[in-house]
């Protein structure tokens, strides 16, 4: 499509065709329907109009034929164009199970984005072509979101409690793409972009465990902030402590002090850290103080992905918050700094 028309970006993802060809449609219909009209109505003016001064128009009644055909024809065309853009939009919201997972991180006005391995990156965000992508997006600030063009695909990125955003995509061509940020966000919103890098997968592979990019792990990172804050001494891995137990609980359902239950996702334990008194686990008194602008969000995801780690460790008979064949999640238990 971009042969014919060059002022499109390039399609470069599994959502660019669906999107390019939806647009396409709607485009199609109104053009059909703008000409349509616009010829009826020429044709009618010359047809009809008043031939001299004195001359008296017939009265026309009504025809239920022609009624329900504009009636019929547009709803059909209506639903599907709903159709169509709720499938897409919904293939859009469900990732895939196994994705490549990197956080994006929006601030006044620069992207921060980590790779599994701990590999960071400013405004660049390098992915391997063929590989299903999700992003998981936070903000330190104010409202941005990430826009891909050659993709078809943006995200708000929102700051807040428990505002993850996640979008996902799957890269189809090598390259390099440009990304915005596509929500107003200060001053210098209009610098506030990068390059999406889309690799041979081993071309990725290698430009992840090259010299100069190796990171420090989320995972081991988290773990060193999980015994700085000395969290353990309240979130004993046996459940025994005054806090449930982390063993387990990422993914499975929370029991919640007020009888619901809730799913134990990266939305959640973020809000359990800089909010913990939000939504207290059952069993459990509200005595965790809140992080709120004690932690980035760097460190944020660090420890969630240690709890993350937790997933595979076998969950304690008692004290972990969790609902009868699930997990519990909590966060750091001690006064930071």
């Amino acid at each position: 499509m971009q042969a014919q028309l060059p002022l499109y970006p390039p399609e470069a993802s599994n959502f660019a065709p669906q999107v390019d060809n939806l647009m396409l449609y709607l485009t199609a219909i109104c053009v059909f329907f703008a000409g349509l009209i616009t010829v009826a109505i020429v044709y009618f003016f010359f047809k009809y109009h008043r031939k001299h001064p004195n001359e008296v128009g017939v009265p026309i009644h009504g025809d239920m034929r022609l009624e329900a055909t504009w009636i019929i024809i547009p709803a059909i065309l209506s639903l599907t164009m709903f159709g169509w853009g709720a499938a897409v939009y919904v293939d859009f919201r469900h990732s895939p199970a196994d994705t490549l997972d990197i956080y994006v991180v929006g601030k006044q006005w620069m992207w921060k984005i980590q790779q599994p391995n701990g590999v960071k990156e400013i405004n660049e965000l390098h992915v391997p072509v063929g590989r299903d992508v999700r992003l998981t997006l936070a903000s330190e600030d104010v409202v941005h979101d990430f826009f891909v063009p050659a993709f078809r695909v943006k995200m708000d990125v929102v700051p807040g409690n428990n505002r993850y955003n996640t979008m996902w995509f799957r890269p189809t061509k090598p390259g390099r793409y440009h990304f915005f940020c596509s929500q107003y966000c200060g001053t210098n919103h209009a610098l506030m972009g990068g390059w999406v890098i889309v690799m041979e997968p081993t071309d990725y592979a290698a430009w992840l465990s090259g010299s100069g990019s190796a990171g420090a792990d989320p995972v081991t990172v988290g773990e060193k902030l999980f015994t700085e804050k000395a969290c353990a001494t309240c979130h004993v891995a046996n459940g025994t402590g005054r806090a449930p137990s982390l063993n387990g609980m990422y993914g499975a359902q929370v029991l919640l002090a007020d009888g619901t239950t809730v799913t134990a996702d990266d939305a959640y334990i973020r809000e359990s850290i800089v909010a913990p008194n939000a939504r207290i686990v059952a069993g459990y008194q509200p005595l965790m103080p809140t992080f709120q602008g004690q932690l980035t969000e760097e460190q944020i995801i660090a420890l969630t992905a240690y709890i993350k780690a937790l997933k595979s460790q076998p969950v304690p008979a008692n004290g972990s918050g969790v609902a009868p064949g699930s997990g519990a999640a909590a966060a750091p238990a001690t006064e930071k700094r």
